[in-house]
C-alpha cells in the first residue's frame, strides 16, 4: 500500500512529501520505491502515491497500455497545476498552427502554409493520427525525397522544408516534444539552375517588351524593373507613396529581405510617372497588377513569359520541366534586374553603392547579378541609357 513520509533528516532537505510505493524491478521482484512528490499538499501527495503504485501494478501484470499512462498523467498534471495536459497529434497540432496563421499572415502566405501541411499530412499516412512526438527525422526525409520524385525544383523542395519546421520549432517551443525532427533533417537541396550564369536582357530587348506589354501597367512596370531593379512582386505592389518625384526617388521596403532601399528614378521612368494619374497614400501604381501572386498559371511570372512570347524573345533553358517541375529559362522578369545592377557594374559604379541600390545583404549575393561582360555604361542609374521606341 502507498504511502507518504517526510524527510527525516534534521533540517529537513526538502518542504515535499515523499511518496513511498512497491514497484517491479527489472527482475520481476517487487521493491519498495520512493520518490519526491514536489508538493507540501498532503492529500495530492497521497494520490500521487497511489497512481505511482497503480502504475507500477499494472507495468508489472504487463497490462499497462500507453492510452493508460497519457491518462493518468494528464490526470495528475491537471490537478498539479490546475492546467489541461494535452498530447496531441500530428494532424491536431499541425491543424492548430495552421488556425493560428489565419490572422497573423497575408493570406497567400496562410494558403502556402495549408497548402504544404497537408501534402506533408497525406504523405505520412496513418501516422498523421500518432503522437507528434512519434514524427522522426526519416519521416521529414522520406517527403523530401517524394517532393524530389515529382520533379519540384530545389528552391521549391527547400522552401516547403523551410514552412514545415515552422510549426514543429513552436511545438519544440512549447515543450510538446522534446525532439524537434526537422532540425538537421535535411540540407538544402543545390540549385543547379542557380549556379548557371543568368542572361540580361539589351536594351532593344526590353523596346520590344514594351511593345508587346498588353497594357499601361505592364509597360510602366517593366520600366521600373529595368530602371530600379525591383523584384517583381515589389514592382506590382509599389505604391504611390513609395515614389517622390520631387526628390526622384523610389523608397520601399522590399519583401524578400525586409530592407529598405532608396532608388534614384530614372528620367525615362519618371517620364512615364508623370503622364499617369497619380494616386494618394496607399494606392497602387499599377492598379492592375497589385496583390496578384507571382507563380501559378495566371501569376505575374507567367504573364510575363507570355509577354516575351509576343516579344519573339526566348532565353536559354537553364532547366527541363520535369514532372510537377517547370522549366526554368535564363531569361525572366528577374532578369530586369540582372540588367539594372550589371549596368551599373559595367558603368564602374561600385559594389557598396550597387548594394544599397539593390538591397542585398552581402558582396556575395551582389556579384551574382554581374555581367562585366556588356557594354560599360556610364555611371549610376540616371545614365543608364534610354530605351527609345516606346
Amino acid at each position: 500500500m502507498a504511502s507518504i513520509t517526510k524527510d527525516a533528516h534534521q533540517p529537513p532537505r526538502s518542504p515535499f512529501w515523499i511518496a513511498c510505493y512497491n514497484g517491479i524491478g527489472s527482475d520481476g521482484m517487487v521493491r519498495r520505491l520512493k520518490r519526491s512528490t514536489k508538493t507540501t499538499d498532503r492529500k495530492l501527495a497521497q494520490r500521487l502515491a497511489d497512481e505511482w503504485e497503480t502504475l507500477e501494478k499494472l507495468a508489472g501484470e504487463k497490462r499497462l497500455t500507453e492510452s493508460h499512462c497519457r491518462k493518468v498523467i494528464a490526470q495528475m498534471y491537471e490537478r498539479t497545476t490546475g492546467e489541461p495536459l494535452h498530447f496531441n497529434t500530428a494532424r491536431e497540432w499541425l491543424t492548430e498552427w495552421i488556425e493560428s496563421k489565419k490572422n497573423e499572415t497575408e493570406l497567400r502566405a496562410f494558403l502556402k502554409y495549408k497548402q504544404i501541411v497537408n501534402e506533408f499530412l497525406a504523405h505520412i499516412g496513418k501516422k498523421a493520427d500518432h503522437l507528434l512526438r512519434e514524427i522522426t527525422q526519416t519521416d521529414i526525409r522520406s517527403w523530401r525525397d517524394a517532393l524530389k520524385r515529382k520533379g519540384l525544383a530545389a528552391p521549391t523542395v527547400n522552401h516547403a522544408i523551410k514552412i514545415l519546421r515552422m510549426p514543429f520549432n513552436a511545438a519544440h517551443d512549447a515543450g510538446h516534444i522534446e525532439i524537434n525532427p526537422t532540425k538537421n533533417a535535411v540540407r538544402p537541396l543545390r540549385d543547379e539552375a542557380r549556379d548557371v550564369s543568368k542572361d540580361v536582357f539589351t536594351p532593344e530587348q526590353i523596346t520590344n517588351l514594351i511593345k508587346a506589354a498588353p497594357s499601361e501597367d505592364w509597360k510602366g512596370a517593366i520600366l521600373c524593373g529595368y530602371y530600379t531593379g525591383l523584384r517583381l512582386r515589389d514592382v506590382a505592389d509599389l505604391e504611390w507613396s513609395a515614389v517622390d518625384l520631387d526628390k526622384r526617388t523610389i523608397r520601399v521596403k522590399t519583401r524578400k529581405t525586409l530592407r529598405t532601399v532608396t532608388v534614384p528614378i530614372h528620367p525615362e521612368f519618371r517620364a512615364w510617372l508623370e503622364k499617369q494619374t497619380r494616386g494618394i497614400g496607399k494606392a497602387p501604381v499599377f492598379q492592375s497588377l497589385v496583390g496578384k501572386s507571382g507563380g501559378g498559371k495566371s501569376g505575374l511570372s507567367m504573364a510575363f513569359k507570355r509577354i516575351m512570347e509576343r516579344a519573339k524573345i526566348k532565353g536559354r533553358l537553364l532547366r527541363e520541366a520535369n514532372g510537377a517541375g517547370r522549366s526554368q529559362s535564363s531569361l525572366t522578369f528577374h532578369s530586369l534586374r540582372h540588367s539594372f545592377n550589371s549596368a551599373m557594374a559595367n558603368a564602374g559604379i561600385s559594389q557598396e553603392i550597387r548594394q544599397k541600390l539593390t538591397g542585398h545583404t552581402s558582396a556575395e549575393t551582389n556579384k551574382v547579378y554581374t555581367h562585366h561582360e556588356l557594354e560599360a555604361l556610364r555611371a549610376a542609374v540616371s545614365v543608364i541609357p534610354g530605351i527609345g521606341g516606346k
